[in-house]
């Protein structure tokens, strides 16, 4: 069983930057595809950003290329989404996400079996 705890959320101003963390526990390996996921008022989720955990591939959605970078360490077990040039259109609840690498083509919930609570993020 897989469990992610997110954290760093916050209120920033328009061009401000926030980092995410997401502490992962449990049976995950060089084999997986964790990401960020994000769903903000009247919206459907929305995948931002994801790295495979044994390439290190990391893959963006087009909203948030060069102004996000993911990225995990994993001798601490953690997943970070460096957030800059914040937009009030990235206000939103982020989620962490995982899912084994083999299921993993693309920003597609379905395919991510385990999920945080989420952190809010407030961009004005």
């Amino acid at each position: 069983h897989v469990q992610l705890v997110e954290s760093g959320g916050g209120s920033v101003q328009a061009g401000g930057s926030l980092k995410l963390s997401c502490i992962i526990s449990g049976d995950i390996d060089n084999r997986y595809c964790v990401g960020w996921f994000r769903v903000a008022p009247g919206k459907e989720r929305e995948g931002v950003a994801r790295i495979y955990t044994g390439s290190g591939n990391t893959y963006y959605a087009d909203s948030v290329k060069g102004r996000f970078t993911i990225s995990q360490d994993n001798a601490e077990n953690t997943l970070y989404l460096q957030m800059n040039s914040l937009k009030p259109e990235d206000t939103a609840m982020y989620y962490c996400a995982a899912t084994r690498r083999a299921l993993c083509n693309g920003f597609y919930p379905y395919q991510y079996a385990y999920s945080g609570q989420g952190t809010q993020v407030t961009v004005s």
